[in-house]
C-alpha cells in the first residue's frame, strides 16, 4: 500500500513542513537530504569495494569490513527515512483519519528491515 498515489504538489514543502495533499503524504525534506547524504557514502564504499577487487593482493577481511561499512551506511539511510515517516505521518495520523492505512503500511514495511 501507498500514500504516493496522487500527484506531488506544485511546490515542494518548505524546510521543517511535512506536504499532506489528499491521499499523497512526501517524505520530508530534512529526511530526504539526510538519508541521500548517507546513501551517496554507501555509493562511494561500494565503489571502493569494486576497485579493491581488481587488485589481486587485496585481503578477504578487509573486503568483508567494507561490506559491513556499506551495509552500515544503508541500515542508518533506512532509519532516517523511517524516523522521518514515523515523525510527519504516523504520529499525525489520527488528525488525518488514516491511522489503520498507516499500521497496514507499517506492517508490510516491517517485512523488510
Amino acid at each position: 500500500m501507498s500514500k504516493t498515489t496522487v500527484a506531488s504538489p506544485a511546490s515542494p514543502p518548505l524546510e521543517g513542513e511535512h506536504c499532506h495533499t489528499g491521499q499523497h503524504l512526501c517524505m520530508p525534506e530534512d529526511s530526504r537530504k539526510r538519508a541521500a547524504r548517507r546513501l551517496a557514502i554507501a555509493r562511494g564504499h561500494l565503489e571502493s569495494i569494486r576497485r579493491s577487487l581488481d587488485d589481486p593482493d587485496v585481503y578477504c577481511v578487509d573486503v568483508l569490513r567494507q561490506i559491513k561499512a556499506v551495509q552500515g551506511a544503508l541500515d542508518g539511510a533506512a532509519s532516517v527515512v523511517l524516523r522521518g515517516h514515523l515523525e510527519a505521518h504516523v504520529a499525525t495520523a489520527a488528525t488525518r483519519g488514516d491511522g489503520q492505512d498507516l499500521v497496514e503500511e507499517l506492517m508490510d514495511v516491517f517485512k523488510y528491515v
